[in-house]
C-alpha cells in the first residue's frame, strides 16, 4: 500500500461568546485536519494544532511533506517520521515542522488500524474499549466572568453535576483575580473534587512561586505551565519552591525537548499534545522517558474529534506511572468550551467521569464530506 496525495483541510467555527486565557482571547475555533490517501483506497486523519498558522502549515504539508511522500509504504509509520524529520534538520526541527508531521503521523496511525482492522488503542498494547477518566477544561475569562466572577461558580458545579472528578481552571490574569477564582471554584466544587489551574506561562517564576504559595491551601492537583517554555531555570525554581506538583510540556516538542524538560527535573509531570510533539509515534517515545524518570505523562488535549480519539486511545494504552495498588490517575483533558469541531465529529457520553475509547478501527472517527465542507474556511 503506498501513499498517493495527502490533503490538509482547515476548518473554522466563529463563537458566540469569545473566551480568554492569559495570552489571547478566542473569536473562532480554527483547526487543521490531514487527510492521507493510499493506491489500495484506503484514507487515514490525523490533525495538527493550530490557532491563525493553517495557511503555513497547510503548504508546508501539501507543497513539502506530501510530495516528499508519495509512493512511499504507507504503512511504514516510523519510517515515515524519520525520513520527515531527518530532512528537516536544516529548517528547524520545532514549531510548524514537527506539528505539520504530527498530523501526517496520527493519519498514519489511523490508517495502519483501518488497514488491520485495529483500534488504534490496541495496536499502542492497550485494551480495546478502556474507559478513561476525564477531567473538564473550562473556566476561562469572558466578559460576563469580567463583569460577575461568580459565574465560574456555576460553570464549576456544572461539571462536577456531569460527572467530572477534577476541572481546571485559567489563572495567569492578575494574583488577586487569580486569587479569588481559584477560591470561588474550590467553594464551587467541594474538596473531594480535584481542581488544577493552567497559567499558559503567563508568569515570571517569582510571581508563579507567590501564586503557588497563595492558592496551596485549595488543594490544587497542578499548577500548568507557569513560565515561558524555553525557561528550564525557571520551572526548576518554581518546581523547588512548591509543594504543589507542577505540569508542563504542551509547547514543547519530540523526544529531544522532553528529555531535556524532564533530565533538567523541572516538572513533575509532561504534558505532551500529539498534534504538536511529533504524533503518535513521538508521543510514545515521551511516554517512555517520562517513565524512565518516573515522571508522569498527561496528554495536552486540543482541537476537534481526530486530536481527542487519537489522545484516548493514546491515554488508554499509558501504564499507571508510577505503579501503585491505587494509583493516580492517568487523565484525558476534555476541553468543554463550546466547539462543533469537537463535539459534531465525536460525541461522546461522560459515564462515571470516564469517556469510552473510540471501538472502530484507526482512530474510529471519519469526517463526513458534507460536514466538512461546512466548517472548511478555505473556500
Amino acid at each position: 500500500m503506498r501513499i498517493t496525495t495527502i490533503e490538509a483541510i482547515p476548518l473554522c467555527y466563529s463563537l458566540r461568546e469569545p473566551f480568554a486565557y492569559s495570552q489571547k482571547w478566542f473569536q473562532q475555533r480554527t483547526a487543521l485536519l490531514v487527510r492521507v490517501d493510499t493506491d489500495e483506497g484506503l484514507s487515514g486523519w490525523g490533525e495538527v494544532y493550530c490557532h491563525d498558522a493553517w495557511p503555513a502549515l497547510k503548504a508546508l504539508i501539501e507543497q513539502v511533506y506530501a510530495p516528499l511522500l508519495a509512493g512511499r509504504d504507507a504503512l511504514a509509520r516510523a519510517d515515515a517520521w524519520e525520513f520527515l524529520y531527518n530532512w528537516t534538520r536544516d529548517y528547524g526541527q520545532k514549531g510548524l515542522t514537527t506539528s505539520a508531521l504530527s498530523g501526517i503521523d496520527i493519519a498514519l496511525w489511523d490508517l495502519y488500524g483501518r488497514a488491520v482492522g485495529l483500534p488504534v488503542a490496541t495496536l499502542l498494547g492497550g485494551p480495546a474499549g478502556a474507559r478513561v477518566p476525564a477531567y473538564a477544561t473550562g473556566l476561562y475569562l469572558t466578559r460576563a466572568v469580567e463583569r460577575n466572577p461568580s459565574l465560574l461558580t456555576e460553570e464549576a458545579a456544572g461539571y462536577v453535576s456531569q460527572g467530572f472528578g477534577a476541572v481546571k481552571l485559567k489563572v495567569g490574569l492578575g494574583f488577586e483575580r487569580d486569587l479569588a477564582h481559584v477560591r470561588l471554584v474550590r467553594e464551587a466544587i467541594g474538596p473531594r473534587v480535584g481542581l488544577m489551574v493552567d497559567a499558559n506561562h503567563a508568569l515570571d517564576a517569582a510571581g508563579a512561586i507567590r501564586l503557588g504559595r497563595a492558592i496551596a491551601p485549595y488543594d490544587i492537583g497542578w499548577l500548568e505551565e507557569p513560565v515561558a517554555p524555553e525557561d528550564r531555570a525557571g520551572y526548576r525554581e518554581v518546581r523547588a519552591a512548591l509543594e504543589i506538583p507542577i505540569a508542563g510540556g504542551e509547547a514543547e516538542f519530540t523526544r529531544y525537548g522532553f528529555r531535556d524538560l524532564i533530565a533538567s527535573r523541572g516538572v513533575d509531570i509532561v504534558q505532551p499534545d500529539l498534534c504538536v510533539c511529533g504524533g503518535i509515534t513521538e508521543g510514545c517515545k515521551i511516554a517512555a522517558l517520562a517513565a524512565a524518570w518516573n515522571v508522569r505523562c498527561i496528554p495536552h488535549v486540543w482541537g476537534t474529534g481526530i486530536a481527542l480519539a487519537a489522545s484516548l486511545h493514546f491515554v488508554a494504552a499509558l501504564p499507571q506511572q508510577p505503579p501503585s495498588l491505587h494509583p493516580q490517575p492517568n487523565w484525558l483533558e476534555y476541553d468543554r468550551t463550546a466547539n462543533p469541531l469537537r463535539d459534531e465529529m465525536l460525541p461522546l457520553a461522560l459515564e462515571e467521569g470516564a469517556l469510552a475509547t473510540p471501538m472502530g478501527p484507526g482512530l474510529g472517527v471519519t469526517p463526513d464530506p458534507a460536514w466538512l465542507e461546512r466548517y472548511r474556511c478555505d473556500r
